[in-house]
């Protein structure tokens, strides 16, 4: 390069000399020396033409001085990949089946208790037992007058037969008849009438044991032998039940996400405190928006699990928007100007690797990759490191990653 210009600066000199030359031979007038003048800088511009062309060539030629210069950039080649978006929000979980057990035939001081909190329990055990001894001795009294019932029952049927007997012997009164039979149907009545009664007394024993209405875990017990139980202590209850049946995460959902989450919508549930995640679908979205935080309600069953308990805040995040083979970058390599989102691709040209601008259109982000749908290709070499301070045309030097 040195001796180009070398050798230029002898030929201008040259020629210097020549029109300074020529000019003593032919005189010093003005119009002679502007045309020496004008013809030395033509001859300038040729020469500086062909240096720049000789620059380009010998640039093009010698890789050695265009690797020196080249820039040291990261390179990832784009592929197609699934893509999807995600909703994040927080709910909690509830049960439907929560039994509140109370005693059906009104408070009774508790005389033992056959379970603890956190028991898992079956439909219809035994749990708590009351005081009985009033019920026990209506039952007793109640199937001594159904006993008697039945000898006066007897009895009167009998009589009614002898006195039909002697009637159909022509012997005795139809008044009498009359009487005998009704004394018996009157007797019939309070036969089952005393039935019942006995039945009303046994079922008021019964219901001295307090039973479980559901299959689940004792979830409260707020309650000592030789306490009233009657269900409530204030506004707490004494002894519940949480059932066994699925949970539901139950979610407030921002009105601005009502066109993208609806029934069926895909959702990882997952539990921090247990460090556990479960896949599952929206079961229910609420047609209604509320006015106080304008927002939604979303829920998702869930299967139940032992580990899960009713109030337990949960993560839920939907999937909103899904792309098959979609072309997905790092969000920190997207650029903008004032023309819109752009990237800097490596392209091959001969023998250089160059670095050249694309404008893209972007999608949906997704933590740190966003979808890119249109302006990059499969195959593409996205430069990824060092994209910072490069411009168009820079040569490049590269490490595919």
């Amino acid at each position: 390069m040195h001796t180009i210009q070398k050798y230029s600066l002898i030929a201008l000199s040259a020629l210097v000399l020549a029109a300074c030359g020529g000019a003593e031979k032919t005189g010093n007038s003005l119009a002679e020396k502007k045309t020496a003048l004008e013809k030395l800088q033509n001859d300038q511009t040729a020469l500086n033409t062909q240096i720049e062309a000789l620059q380009k060539e010998i640039a093009g030629l010698d890789t050695t001085a265009a690797a020196a210069n080249a820039k040291l950039v990261g390179i990832s080649v784009v592929a197609q990949q699934d893509f999807a978006h995600y909703i994040d929000l927080q709910g909690n979980v509830t049960n439907d089946n929560i039994s509140y057990v109370s005693p059906r035939m009104g408070p009774g001081q508790v005389k033992a208790i056959y379970v603890k909190k956190g028991d898992q329990v079956k439909k219809g055990q035994l749990l708590l037992k009351l005081d009985d001894a009033v019920m026990r001795q209506s039952v007793i009294a109640a199937q001594k007058n159904l006993e008697t019932l039945r000898n006066q029952l007897s009895f009167a049927k009998d009589l009614y037969n002898r006195q039909n007997n002697l009637w159909k012997d022509g012997i005795g009164t139809e008044v009498q008849l009359i009487s005998a039979k009704n004394n018996v149907t009157t007797l019939e009545r309070q036969l089952s009438a005393s039935e019942e009664q006995v039945k009303v007394a046994e079922e008021q024993l019964r219901a001295s044991n307090i039973l479980a209405d559901v299959t689940g875990v004792v979830d409260n017990l707020n309650v000592r032998v030789g306490e009233i139980f009657a269900g409530l202590a204030g506004i707490q209850p004494q002894l519940s039940i949480v059932g066994n049946d699925a949970y539901k995460v139950v979610t407030e959902v921002p009105e601005n996400y009502s066109g993208r989450i609806h029934t069926g919508s895909k959702v990882l549930v997952t539990f921090p405190d247990i460090n556990k995640s479960l896949s599952a679908t929206v079961t229910n979205v609420s047609r209604a928006i509320n006015a106080n935080n304008r927002s939604f309600e979303a829920e998702v069953r869930i299967a139940y699990d032992a580990a899960i308990r009713p109030n337990q805040l949960a993560q839920l995040r939907f999937q909103d928007y899904a792309a098959a083979k979609a072309i997905a970058i790092s969000v920190n390599t997207v650029q903008t100007d004032e023309k819109g989102k752009y990237v800097f691709v490596a392209v091959q040209e001969g023998t250089k690797l160059v670095a050249r601008k694309k404008a893209i259109t972007v999608g949906e982000l997704n933590g740190q990759q966003i979808e890119v749908r249109s302006g990059l290709m499969a195959g593409d070499k996205l430069i990824t490191e060092g994209y910072q301070n490069i411009y168009e045309g820079q040569l490049l030097a590269a490490q595919t990653k």
